[in-house]
């Protein structure tokens, strides 16, 4: 169950991070975005992009929460917090943990009271550990045993394809985003 949760956490920080990609650009001017039905072009993007980062992060508590809960995991609570003594793969549970307090880190400084006493700059210079986070999570995704078994990768199983396709497709959407970045400060 907890392998399940990390999955479908996977999948909506995906789409989280690309819908805050699309945020960062000037979207609402383009000539693709006018032609897309009314229902779609009425959609709050920035709310969903929020929500959807609550919803990883609650994904992502119950995904690590759940595992000691089960004696066959030889997980104990402080393993949680402090992962470099988890008995599986304890650098692959920091990555891991790690990328859950960034994630927190990002959420927590966009709640507008944060954002408006940190101002612009510094909260999209914070809000830029986004990109590093995804590389964790999905490199934790990919290497963590979900059987809690220490066995090695299996690189074309269903499980670790899907964040690999995650993974891809961030790693593309951010390549197209740089160079949309650059593009625009050309001008």
């Amino acid at each position: 169950m907890s392998g399940t949760l990390g999955l479908i956490a996977t999948v909506v920080l995906t789409v989280n991070v690309l819908l805050g990609m699309l945020l960062s650009t000037a979207y609402k001017t383009k000539k693709w975005w006018q032609q897309l039905p009314p229902v779609i072009r009425k959609l709050n993007i920035n709310a969903i992009h929020n929500y959807t980062a609550y919803i990883v992060a609650g994904l992502v508590l119950v995904h690590f929460l759940i595992i000691p809960l089960d004696p066959a995991s030889h997980f104990k609570w402080m393993d949680l917090a402090w992962p470099t003594g988890a008995p599986h793969q304890p650098y692959m549970v920091l990555l891991g943990a790690v990328s859950f307090l960034a994630l927190l880190v990002v959420i927590i400084t966009t709640q507008k009271a944060v954002k408006k006493k940190l101002g612009f700059r510094l909260w999209k210079n914070i809000h830029l550990i986004a990109y590093p986070l995804c590389l964790l999570f999905i490199i934790h995704g990919i290497k963590m045993d979900p059987e809690l078994k220490d066995r090695p990768t299996d690189w074309l199983d269903g499980e670790k394809l899907l964040s690999e396709l995650c993974g891809l497709v961030l790693l593309v959407a951010t390549i197209i985003r740089y160079k949309y970045h650059l593009k625009i400060n050309k001008k």
